[in-house]
Parts: structure tokens; C-alpha cells; sequence
């Protein structure tokens, strides 16, 4: 079979989103709330979906590969999907192959009775803990580390499925933002420093639980807060109840991803007590205090660099101009992909608005730069359009790290701030001049005097402070025959 390739090379040139999560729980439309909330969670995973539901006598799933509106369309297959309760997931792999045996929800039966399990995050001891569930005879069905949970969970010699869930996640470590479904409850789970998002909502008397809050916005649910660190939901006939197992561990502070306020989170969700737009404004805004130049226009690189863009304008009193206009209408091509494609490509997604930008001196904004190829070419874009000046300026400081915490980063070698510094970047990809939010200025952004001690964010990726053990990597492949059970897939 023929890889589907895109045209462009952008997709590599950028930090992947990671992937979210949907639960619900006592509503008579769950199927239909759940694919509506996966579509707004869309910008988290857009390689693999999926639901699995339940109606009291049995579990119902739909996998597939690619874009939630490509395979949640029918009418009649959001009906097939039975029940008052459901969980989803919308999948960027960051461990195990893109696979269907790897797209969530993943499910098993247990002694208990069936158990669905969808994950976003990453677990850094995944590896090790595989191999001696192999060792012992243990069978795995896909490649992904969510699925050591499930059979940590099957061992356990805990009485209540909680109990097992929090036995379980007690010997794993790593990032997990993660809803756990059984037969009469959903539950609701992040790791001890919170490092991915998971909140909470109410519609119609049900609860539901997503990774952002524009989840609910879509269905018209209330939200209600945030699941906090280390907190483990229970929602059942009997309501909400709530557990903290890790209290007692000596956990250090929330570490929340910084990077979900400056890239991964849609911009109108609302996280941690801040509205994401809001706080990418605020970005902006420091960044043009930090790093003024004399321009005549501030332009976004779209859709990403938007919000800091418009700070930025504000804060330094000069105009704001969509001096690129992005095609959001690009998709796959089956056009072979030459180099001379793969050079074409990033005007597949956007082109130079040249009359706004001949003449005049350009500050381009931008969220990130990771290999540093799109940003090249984007500003030679501008050099095209007749730009007199090219600045850029980045609304993040210099990524020097890869991520282990669920999202797909390159090796440092791959990194251009890891073996290069400003000015070798700025010669690099062809402009005047190159500047990056400071450290502190991004804590200052988010409400923070400055960087603490023990910072209050998960920075790794700009220091390499990672604040959960690397105990190894997610790499072994085990494949296994399909069982009989009570799930039918539609």
C-alpha cells in the first residue's frame, strides 16, 4: 500500500499536537455529544478517532484512521453506537505505530467485565513495564503505552475498579490525562503534576470530561473547573465522587504544559483558570516589550502566531496585517513528492499578501521554531512580496529540548536552537533580525512574576528541566490475534 503524502514539509517543522480525550456519562445522545466534542478537539490528533459506548448489555466501537468528520458521518453509525454513557479519542501518536490496532479508545474484557481506556500524555516507564508483562506471559494487542495501563489494571488484586485504575497508575510514570469506562461508571484521571488538561462540564444532568473546554462549548455544556493534578473522578449512577491517592507521595507542584498556552490548545478554550486567546495576547504583548523594532507592519504567521501578533501590535502601536492569507482547505495530495514539490509546498497553505507587504519594513510572529525549514521559507515569502525588512519574533523562547510527555518533538539534533544560538538562527533563516520571548517573560505573561525555583509550569522543552523521570522509551512492538468478547465494531 502507497504512503498518502502530503505535498509540503511543514508537518515536520512543528511541534504535533498530542491528543484528547471525551467522556460522557448518563445522557441518552452520549455517541452524538462525544463526536461532536472530538470535532472540537480536532487540533489535538488528526491521525486516527474514535468512540466506544455502552448500553447496559453491551460495548459498541468505532475506530478508523484519519479526521473525525471523515468517519463520524452517518447518521445511522452514531445510532449503532448504543447507550447513555461513551468515551472518545482523537489520536497524534507519540508512542506505538499509526496502526488501527492502535487507535482509541482501547478496550479489553477483564474479569470484571469490558474496560475502555483512552490516554493523552505519554508514560516515560512504559517501555520497562511492558517487557516484564511480556516476561510473564502477558499478551499485547497494539504498540501503544495506554495499553500497559490496561493490563496493570487486569492484575491488580484491588477490590473496586478504582482502586485497580489507582494501583495501577501508581506504578507508572509520565503525563496522562486519562478516562477509564467499565459497565456503570466513567472515570477520570490526571498525573500528579497535571502536566496535560482535563476538565469538567455538566448538560442535561450528565457529566462530561474532555481535554479542553471548547469540548463542551460545541454541545452546550456548563463547565464546571478543572480535574486538578493528581485527582481521580468517579462518575456513576450515585453522581461524582473524587479521589487524591497521590496526596500522600510528597508530589511536588502542578506542572502544567506551558506549551499548551502557546500552541496546542484551541485559542477559546479556557484552562487553568485562563482564557488561552487572552494569555497568547499577553505573550505578544511582553514580546514587543522585550524585543521593540522599528517596523511598519506586524504580520502572523496563521493561525498560530495570530493572537500574539495582535499583542504585539498593541503593545508597540504598530499596524496589524493578515500579510499572509493561509488556504485552509488543504488536505492530502497524491502529487509524488518531488523536492522540488516539497520546496513548493508551504504555498500550498499560504501565500504572501503582496500589497499589504511591498515597501514595508515586516515583523513576522510566529509561535515557534523547531528545524527552522518553514520559517525560511516564509520569509522568503515576504522577501518575494517586495518586504524592505524581515523581523521575526517568537511568541516561546528557544526549543532546545524534545518532549517525552506526549508530544511528537524531533532530537536535539534536529532542533535549530539546540545547536545553533540567535544570531547564527537569524542568519539561518535569512532575516534582519530574530528575537525570542525570555523565560520570565513568558511566566510574566501567564500571571507569574517570574521563573521559580520550582517553576509552576513543565518548561522542558525550553530548558530541559524535565520533572518526571526518563525511565526509557516507548518502543517495542508485540502484535497478537484478535479476541472474542462483547464488543462489536461498527
Amino acid at each position: 500500500m502507497n504512503e498518502v503524502m502530503t505535498a509540503q514539509s511543514e508537518g515536520d517543522d512543528r511541534f504535533h499536537d498530542e491528543c484528547g480525550v471525551f467522556g460522557i456519562f448518563g445522557h441518552i445522545d452520549s455517541a452524538a455529544h462525544t463526536a461532536l466534542g472530538l470535532h472540537a478537539l480536532q487540533h489535538r490528533g488528526q491521525e486516527a478517532a474514535g468512540i466506544v459506548s455502552y448500553n447496559g448489555e453491551q460495548f459498541y466501537t468505532h475506530r478508523a484512521l484519519g479526521l473525525v468528520g471523515d468517519n463520524f458521518n452517518r447518521e445511522e453509525l452514531i445510532k449503532g453506537l448504543k447507550g447513555t454513557q461513551a468515551i472518545g479519542h482523537v489520536r497524534y501518536s507519540t508512542s506505538g505505530e499509526t496502526l488501527l490496532r492502535n487507535v482509541q479508545p482501547l478496550f479489553a474484557e477483564l474479569n470484571f467485565g469490558g474496560l475502555s481506556v483512552a490516554h493523552n500524555g505519554n508514560l516515560t516507564n512504559a517501555y520497562s513495564l511492558r517487557r516484564n508483562l511480556i516476561s510473564r506471559g502477558y499478551l499485547f494487542q497494539s504498540t501503544s503505552d495506554t495499553e500497559v495501563i490496561v493490563h496493570l489494571m487486569a492484575i491488580s488484586q484491588k477490590a473496586s475498579i478504582p482502586d485497580k485504575l489507582v494501583d495501577a497508575l501508581k506504578q507508572v510514570e509520565g503525563a496522562y490525562s486519562l478516562l477509564v469506562m467499565t459497565e456503570d461508571m466513567v472515570i477520570a484521571a490526571r498525573d500528579p503534576l497535571g502536566v496535560r488538561p482535563l476538565a469538567i462540564a455538566m448538560l442535561d444532568g450528565a457529566y462530561i470530561v474532555a481535554s479542553e473546554s471548547c469540548a463542551f462549548d460545541i454541545i452546550g455544556a456548563k463547565f464546571l473547573r478543572d480535574i486538578e493534578p493528581g485527582e481521580i473522578v468517579v462518575i456513576d449512577k450515585n453522581g461524582l465522587t473524587t479521589m487524591r491517592p497521590f496526596d500522600s507521595q510528597g508530589r511536588a507542584s502542578s506542572r502544567f504544559c506551558v506549551f499548551e498556552y502557546i500552541y496546542f490548545a484551541r485559542p477559546d478554550s479556557l484552562i487553568g483558570g485562563q482564557n488561552v486567546y487572552e494569555g497568547r495576547k499577553r505573550i505578544g504583548a511582553v514580546l514587543a516589550e522585550e524585543s521593540a523594532v522599528e517596523a511598519d507592519l506586524v504580520v502572523p504567521v496563521p493561525d498560530s502566531g495570530v493572537p500574539a501578533a495582535i499583542g504585539y501590535a498593541a503593545a508597540s502601536g504598530i499596524p496589524f496585517e493578515l500579510g499572509i492569507i493561509r488556504n485552509h482547505y488543504v488536505g492530502r495530495t497524491f502529487i509524488e513528492p518531488t523536492q522540488n514539490v516539497r520546496n513548493l509546498g508551504v504555498k500550498l497553505k499560504h501565500n504572501a499578501n503582496i500589497e499589504s507587504i511591498r515597501g514595508k519594513r515586516v515583523i513576522l510572529v510566529d509561535d515557534s521554531i523547531v528545524r527552522g525549514t518553514t520559517s525560511k521559507k516564509i520569509v522568503q515569502m515576504m522577501r518575494d512580496a517586495g518586504a524592505a525588512e524581515v523581523h521575526m519574533r517568537i511568541a516561546s523562547p528557544p526549543t532546545t529540548n524534545p518532549c517525552f510527555y506526549g508530544v511528537d518533538t524531533p532530537s536535539r539534533k534536529h532542533l535549530l536552537a539546540a545547536n545553533h544560538n540567535v544570531q547564527e538562527m537569524a542568519d539561518l533563516i535569512q532575516v534582519d533580525s530574530l528575537a525570542f520571548i525570555s523565560l520570565d517573560g513568558l511566566y510574566r505573561a501567564m500571571g507569574k512574576e517570574k521563573r521559580a525555583d520550582v517553576p509552576q509550569f513543565c518548561d522542558a522543552c525550553f530548558t530541559g528541566d524535565y520533572p518526571i523521570a526518563l525511565t526509557d522509551k516507548n518502543n517495542d512492538v508485540l502484535a497478537s490475534p484478535k479476541r472474542t468478547s462483547r464488543l462489536a465494531e461498527i
